[in-house]
This record gives C-alpha cells, sequence and structure tokens, in this order.
C-alpha cells in the first residue's frame, strides 16, 4: 500500500495475521481522552446551560385543530431545570446512582430530559427501541434490572405488565397499571414531584452512562455498557474532527432529530450537539410527514440512514427526468462542471459556486434549504447517491462506520477529501484501527498492495463489555482489541473501505465459501431489485434468493412484453421470475461473481423486508434466522425446483 496521507502508522503489524496500527494524523501525538474534572455527559449540559441559557435547545412543531404549525423551542435553561426535576423525581421513587431507568418511545424533548435528569443522578438510562416489539422489551427490562421507566401512551399497554412507573398515563392505564401493582404518572405529574435545587451525587468517568442494547441479527439483544468516558470522549472526538476537517457545531446549527435515539448514531450525535449549544429539532414520529418536518425546521445539520438519502436520490433524480430536455441537459453540464472540479480536489462551496446558485439551489431546497452538514451511517451508502448528493447538495457529506461496542463513530471520511468517496473514511481521532487476516476467505492484512482482514479497533471510545455476559465479551475483546466482524481494506490514502463480513459466510456442497453480504452487495446493484436476501444450503451446490423487485422496472417491463396484472399478481408470474433472476445474474456476471455464486431460483415478494414481520433490524440489517423461518416453504420449493430442472 502507498504512503497514507491521512493516517499514520503507529505500530508494526505481527507476522503472521496482525496487521499494522493506524491513527489518524489528527490524532498523530495521542488519542483523544478526556480532561481532569470532567466525569460525566451531564457537565457538558450544566456548562451549556450556563453559557447560553436562552439558547434554543429542544424543538417540536405545534398541533392545532390535527394540523402541525411551527416549531416552538425550549430554552436550555428550562431545559436544564426540568432535567434537574426529572432527575430528583427519580430519586424520589426509591432509585438510586447505579440503578437502571428506561425510555421507550420515539424521538421528542421528553427523551432528551428523562435523559439529562438520569445523567444528573448517575442514573443508568436504558434506551428501549421503538421498533424492538414487546418481547425484545420484556428481555431487556428484566435483564438490566429495570425498576422506573419513561414511555410515550401509545407504547404503555404492551409494555405494562413489565415496568414499574410510566410517564404520559391516561387514566384508563393508571387503574390497570395500579390492579398490578405499579405507580404511574404523566410527565406533568412527575415533574411536580421533583426539585431543581435537589443535591447531585458524585460521578467518575467509569460510570456506566448508559446500556444500548443492540437489536442483534440472532439471539436474544446484547446490552452494550457505555462509560461516562467512552461516551465523553466521543464527543469530544468528534468535536476535534469536526474542527479540523469543516467547522465546529454552534448555537447557530440546527439539527433535525429522526433516526432513533435508542440508537448510538443519533444519541451521539444529539449530545454533541447539546455541548456546543446547538438546537435540536424533533420530528412528528410520522414518515409519512418526514420532508415536511424538514422543510419547517430548515435545519443545517442532517443525518439519516442510506435509505433516507436513496429515497431523496430517487426522489431529486425524478424531478430533473421530467424538467424537459433542455433543463435536463443544463442539469447534467453543471453536473459534469462541478464533478470535475471535486475530482481535482476543490472543496464542495468553491467547486462550482455559480452552478450551485443557479441549478443545485433546488436541491438544497429538498432539505431545507440552509443544511451544511449531512452525515450517512448505519449502513453502506451507494456510491452513485454518495457522488449525486456531493454534487448537488451543496453540503457537505460524509459517510462514516460504527458500532455500538465503539460509542457510535469510529471511522469517517473527510468531506472535502474526493478520494473518500466509496469509503467510510478514516480513524477518528479516539480510534486506533488495525486489520486481522480472515486466511479462510483469501483476506491478508499484511498484504503489500491491498491490506484486507477484520477490522479490529482501540481506544478511548470501546464499550465496557456486555451486560452480564462475560463470555461473549471475551469472544470479541482480545488483548485490547475489539474485533468487529466487520471486513474491511485499506485504500492508498488512508481510508477505509467495507468489504465484506466475517460472520456470515457458509459453505455449499461442493466445498466453495459463500460470502454472502459480498455476493447480495453485487445483485443488489441490479436496477431490478430493490432488496434481495440469498441463501445457501450446506447440502446444496447453488444458491437461491428472495428478491423484492423494483415497483416501476417491473410494470415497464411487463407491459413491453404484454404481460398483465397488479404487480402483487406479477410477482407470481413465472415469465416475471425468469426475467429477474436473467437481469440478476447479468449484473453477476457483469461484476464476476464466479460459477456457484450465481443464483439458480429466485422468489419475487411484492412486501419489502421489514420490522414488523421481525425480517430486518431498526438499521435494515437483514435478520438471517428469521428470513429463512419466514421464507422455509418457498426456499425448499425454489431448491425443488431448480433441481427438477438440472434433472
Amino acid at each position: 500500500m502507498e504512503k497514507a496521507s491521512y493516517t499514520v502508522k503507529v505500530e508494526e503489524g505481527r507476522n503472521p495475521s496482525a496487521g499494522h496500527v493506524y491513527r489518524s494524523i489528527y490524532a498523530r501525538d495521542g488519542l483523544v481522552a478526556t480532561p481532569p474534572g470532567i466525569d460525566s455527559p451531564w457537565q457538558f449540559f450544566r456548562d451549556t446551560a450556563k453559557k447560553m441559557p436562552d439558547g434554543k435547545m429542544l424543538g417540536r412543531r405545534q398541533v392545532h385543530d390535527s394540523k402541525a404549525g411551527p416549531y416552538a423551542w425550549m430554552t436550555y435553561r428550562q431545559g436544564y431545570d426540568s432535567a434537574l426535576r426529572i432527575g430528583s423525581a427519580i430519586r424520589s421513587r426509591g432509585v438510586n446512582p447505579g440503578d437502571c431507568c428506561g425510555i421507550y418511545g420515539f424521538n421528542c424533548p421528553e427523551w432528551i430530559l428523562t435523559m439529562e435528569g438520569c445523567s444528573s443522578q448517575g442514573i443508568t438510562y436504558v434506551p428501549l427501541y421503538d421498533t424492538l416489539g414487546p418481547n425484545a422489551v420484556e428481555f431487556i427490562i428484566n435483564h438490566a434490572e429495570i425498576s422506573i421507566a419513561f414511555a410515550q401512551q401509545n407504547k404503555i399497554p404492551a409494555i405494562i405488565s413489565c415496568l414499574a412507573n410510566f410517564a404520559n398515563v391516561p387514566e384508563e392505564h393508571k387503574d390497570r397499571a395500579q390492579d398490578q401493582g405499579v405507580s404511574c404518572f404523566s410527565w406533568k405529574e412527575f415533574l411536580e414531584l421533583g426539585n431543581a435545587e435537589c443535591k447531585l451525587p458524585q460521578k467518575s468517568k467509569s460510570d456506566i452512562c448508559t446500556i444500548m442494547y443492540t437489536s442483534g441479527t440472532t439471539g436474544e439483544p446484547k446490552g452494550v455498557i457505555i462509560s461516562n468516558e467512552a461516551l465523553m470522549a466521543e464527543v469530544l472526538s468528534i468535536d476535534k474532527f469536526v474542527e479540523l476537517t469543516d467547522r465546529v457545531f454552534s448555537e447557530e446549527d440546527t439539527y433535525f432529530s429522526f433516526l432513533p435515539l435508542a440508537h448510538i448514531y443519533d444519541l451521539t450525535m444529539e449530545i454533541y450537539c447539546i455541548y456546543r449549544g446547538s438546537s435540536i429539532g424533533f420530528w412528528q414520529g410520522d414518515a409519512r410527514l418526514l420532508m415536511e418536518d424538514v422543510q419547517e425546521l430548515k435545519p443545517t445539520i442532517f443525518s439519516a440512514v442510506p435509505r433516507v438519502f436513496d429515497r431523496i436520490y430517487t426522489g431529486i433524480s425524478t424531478k430533473v427526468s421530467a424538467g424537459g430536455t433542455i433543463r435536463k441537459a443544463l442539469f447534467q453540464f453543471a453536473y459534469d462542471y462541478k464533478l470535475r472540479n471535486l475530482q481535482r480536489g476543490l472543496p464542495h462551496d468553491k467547486a462550482a459556486p455559480f452552478m450551485d446558485k443557479l441549478i443545485f439551489e433546488k436541491t438544497k431546497q429538498a432539505f431545507g434549504g440552509r443544511v451544511r452538514v449531512m452525515t450517512s451511517g448505519a449502513a453502506p451508502l451507494p456510491r452513485y447517491v454518495e457522488e449525486f448528493l456531493r454534487v448537488t447538495s451543496c453540503a457537505s457529506l460524509t459517510q462514516g462506520y460504527g458500532l455500538t461496542e465503539s460509542c457510535g463513530g469510529c471511522v469517517t471520511a473527510v468531506g472535502n477529501a474526493w478520494s473518500m468517496v466509496g469509503t467510510v473514511g478514516i480513524p477518528m481521532p479516539s480510534i486506533e484501527v488495525r486489520l486481522e487476516s480472515v486466511p479462510d476467505m483469501g483476506y491478508d492484512a499484511l498484504s503489500s498492495s491491498s491490506p484486507r482482514g477484520e477490522i479490529c479497533l482501540r481506544g478511548t471510545t470501546l464499550f465496557s463489555g456486555y451486560h452480564k455476559r462475560p463470555d461473549l465479551t471475551n469472544e470479541v475483546i482480545i488483548d485490547g482489541w475489539f474485533r468487529t466482524g466487520d471486513i474491511g481494506e485499506w485504500q492508498p490514502d488512508g481510508s477505509l473501505k467495507i468489504i465484506d463480513r466475517k460472520k456470515n459466510i457458509f459453505k455449499l456442497s461442493q466445498g466453495e465459501y459463500v460470502a454472502v453480504e459480498s455476493v447480495e452487495s453485487v445483485f443488489a446493484r441490479c436496477p431490478h431489485v430493490t432488496s434481495i436476501w440469498v441463501y445457501g444450503n450446506s447440502f446444496e451446490s447453488f444458491l437461491v434468493a428472495i428478491v423484492v423487485p423494483d415497483q416501476k422496472a417491473l410494470q415497464e417491463w411487463a407491459a413491453a412484453n404484454d404481460v398483465t396484472g397488479e404487480f402483487k399478481s406479477l410477482c407470481q408470474n413465472p415469465k416475471a421470475r425468469k426475467h429477474v433472476l436473467e437481469e440478476l445474474n447479468r449484473t453477476g456476471q457483469a461484476n464476476q461473481l464466479r460459477g456457484f455464486e450465481m443464483l439458480k431460483g429466485v422468489h419475487l415478494e411484492p412486501n419489502p423486508f421489514d420490522i414488523e414481520r421481525d425480517l430486518i433490524t431498526p438499521t435494515y440489517k437483514l435478520k438471517r434466522p428469521q428470513l429463512l423461518k419466514y421464507y422455509q416453504e418457498h426456499i425448499d420449493k425454489l431448491y425443488s425446483e431448480a433441481k427438477t430442472k438440472k434433472a
């Protein structure tokens, strides 16, 4: 590998399998750590509230006659006072420092205030995924020994048998809860139990700040223990990175909160906003109104997952295509012109300012018109989407990589470094990265040309272990290194590219290994599909797949080939199945998949894989055991059909 410009080697690799250890150039002299005297994220909030008490902190849209109006804001002084009262009220119910408090519901001001109230009293908060479902919620409540919880009204019926206290409780639920020995309070009632003049306990960096349960693709959720120190180091690491590569957040910035606060990605972003005194505006909790909320809030910071960016890309592309020949040609000319300048190394705001104002202003308006920073995480962002938005959004777009175990982002791209498009970037200033060879998959971490291997992390933001599961902790933390299970490849500029997943590998009956996520990523490039799950039975010699076809593409094919029927019936049509299978394998051949990686049969599923059927995680990762259980009948049929044809 060529000498990297964005990373520095701090340790030589050790034969036969451990690769070189790298840091970001922004941590050349040492990793980011929390300074003496700062022991809890609560101090970030306290200091901001003292520095800018009248600054806008938390906002939500006011609803009148079922119609959402402008955002109304709570100041940092008001938020600080409410958090102190909530913390005091929690203590009044017999909850002590180190005990666990649950938070269940979608993002809203009360979520943040409950979190800060817990932090003020040294109480560990345990977020519950809004989409986890009652079984997982009950498991977490029992596993974390939660004795008090804050829940939104519509969550209460599903969990009332598991929880001890609730917020926002209507009278009919209070009666039911009290019959089971549970005390219930509305948010207002609970606030009145607290005292803003309460005494706060001494805190320590090593205290458990939060236990975040990962949804997991198999088995029961795992409780990831995150200390005060790790969370603060992550916030300070974000601050240092944006200071050196862009511009730190400030009271002039507004963040749009819609990604789950129960996920580490959004949680760390919002705590960083509080650290810097930025405003946080919340969505209404309805995905259908998401872009309407964006237009009303006009955020400057927009964090999302690839699925959201892909939908925005599709919407903008459709409008451009429908704009007529002249407008389309002007757009393409401006796009190509700016793209060339970006590839030459110009920063996004200097690459084509005239074109930004003349052509790309409308794209910027899709995000409200003020956005300056966009971040993508939780899953890979398609290169074509990243390139398109870097060119047209008039904002800095960076893709990152992180896990709950790394306290969020541990690797991230530099917004104005074009060479990092298609990668997840470089180590954050709090993390060191090395690759570990995986011989069975052909990955060599010590290769001189393309070092590849399992991504291993070490640094100040790593988790403290899995709650009550030292066995699982010891499986992934060895000699101080956290083994992520993801396969990475170092790029010449020092950035990292995610290319595979170590665990999702199986052997076919002829002895060939299949790295299924790598295969799926190739088939996903086929324009005729929106989602795909590839399956291989170790007793069979070939692969089959469940495919969610692209509705528009399938209907256009049907019209051109005199095939009639609605989308659902088209998915059952043998000719349609044959067409999609051929297109997938054509894509596979074009991307050099090997023969045994090609598909021998597909089932077309008209409904997207969803959380409701437990087929994907809240971050849209496939839950393979659940998919197999759900589609077992179709899988068996595909194998039977393929073997019949072969015979």
